[in-house]
């Protein structure tokens, strides 16, 4: 459909001002979310169905082709988001946050120490999960006071430590199923972890001002030791999915939920072992809903292609993925092909850190502290990661420079015009 002449105001497609309207909506509104992000879904829906065509046809026949093809991935978010919910009370109440003081400094480096096993965590775990593990951890050695500062230090700690692993964010993932090297986003690690020690230090300062870690363990704290085994048994079966996935059945990707269906598969299985928390559910599916109807309307914005693969277009990306969702964006990478893939995996992945609705992990973490739900407080108190992002990008580029390579290979890809975009399209 990209020949079809779209409806324009100041030469920019109408559905990116509706879209714009409603991110304006979440930040002004952040008591009332989950009810702006679906208007904003409706009014697209409707304004796209009735005046301009999906890419995947027009009409209310397009709006469900465009459902058809994106369902996996919502399915996928939805499954993972309420269920690794289950798996971080699981976590808290295995009672290792509390024994956890034994082991972590006393002063500000205890905090800091929390965001480095955060960011540990995500590199082999999904970042969905490592967040919400780090969430109950913070909410109990800081005794439920967490700093906004602190969580979105969380948050950018589980999306650097994915950035560099294909088991540990749905954007890697995602590129290591198109065919794309584990060892093509490896390097992403070089500016992750300078952007870990760029704003965990300041946030792991806010911490120990607004609330000092435990100094000792909980008197009397126990390990349930079965609810730790049910945390790794579901982690387990995340991980042994997304790689039997990608190395066994790769055309599962886009036709079956795999990763959040093995989820449910283990938190039903330890049913006999330790009853989950199902208290949480609505909750989690609420939060839930709100990034998928996020996610959708980016689907349907008229972006057909990036701008000429290049650093300076990677770096933008960073910046939009806070806002814009980042699956789309690197689907549309995908299909242009020749990215340095590491670079591209950082600024997708840890991007979406500076905005809490800017990525899953943010919106997971925001269901278990709702006070985060503020774009304002996020961006005044969580000023670091912003600054985090750019020094670790700039240290990547000077470190490994800029090297696009094709998805399946590892030769250097010669400079290609630039693609030419629709009106509207993301600018260089």
């Amino acid at each position: 459909m990209t020949s079809v002449a779209l409806p324009t105001l100041f030469g920019i497609p109408i559905d990116f001002f509706l879209f714009a309207l409603t991110l304006v909506g979440v930040a002004l509104f952040h008591h009332r979310t989950l009810q702006v992000a679906l208007t904003g879904l409706v009014v697209i829906a409707l304004y796209k169905i009735l005046f301009a065509p999906f890419r995947t046809g027009a009409g209310v026949a397009g709006f469900a082709s465009l459902l058809a093809h994106e369902w996996v991935i919502l399915a996928n978010l939805l499954l993972l988001l309420v269920g690794f919910a289950l798996l971080s009370k699981h976590f808290e109440d295995s009672e290792v946050p509390k024994v956890l003081p034994r082991f972590l400094p006393d002063d500000w480096k205890g905090a800091f120490a929390l965001l480095v096993i955060v960011f540990v965590l995500s590199s082999f775990l999904d970042n969905i999960a490592a967040a919400l593990i780090g969430g109950a951890m913070a909410h109990t050695v800081f005794r439920g006071k967490v700093h906004i500062g602190y969580l979105a230090g969380i948050v950018a700690a589980s999306n650097a430590g994915g950035s560099g692993s294909v088991v540990g964010d749905t954007t890697t993932t995602m590129m290591w199923i198109d065919g794309v090297s584990p060892l093509a986003v490896l390097h992403a690690y070089v500016a992750a972890v300078v952007a870990l020690v760029v704003c965990g230090i300041p946030a792991a300062l806010q911490q120990h001002k607004h609330s000092p870690i435990m100094k000792d363990a909980a008197a009397g704290a126990r390990v349930d030791w079965a609810r730790v085994g049910i945390v790794g048994l579901i982690l387990v079966a995340a991980i042994a999915a997304n790689v039997a996935m990608n190395l066994r059945a790769p055309w599962l990707a886009d036709k079956v939920p795999i990763i959040g269906l093995a989820v449910w598969a283990a938190i039903l299985v330890s049913i006999p072992i330790r009853k989950p928390d199902w208290s949480l559910i609505p909750g989690a599916t609420k939060g839930t809903i709100f990034l998928l109807s996020l996610v959708t309307c980016a689907a349907m914005m008229p972006v057909e292609h990036l701008p000429r693969q290049s650093w300076q277009t990677a770096f933008g990306l960073g910046f939009v993925s806070a806002v814009f969702d980042n699956i789309p964006l690197t689907a549309l990478a995908l299909k242009q092909d020749g990215y340095d893939w590491g670079v591209l995996a950082y600024a997708v992945g840890f991007g979406g850190s500076m905005i809490w609705f800017g990525s899953s992990a943010g919106v997971a973490l925001s269901n278990m502290y709702p006070e985060a739900k503020s774009v304002g407080r996020w961006l005044a108190h969580g000023w670091h990661v912003a600054v985090a992002y750019v020094a670790g990008f700039l240290v990547l580029l000077a470190v490994m420079g800029w090297d696009p390579t094709p998805k399946r290979g590892h030769e250097p890809v010669a400079d290609q015009p630039a693609q030419t975009a629709p009106a509207g399209a993301l600018p260089k």
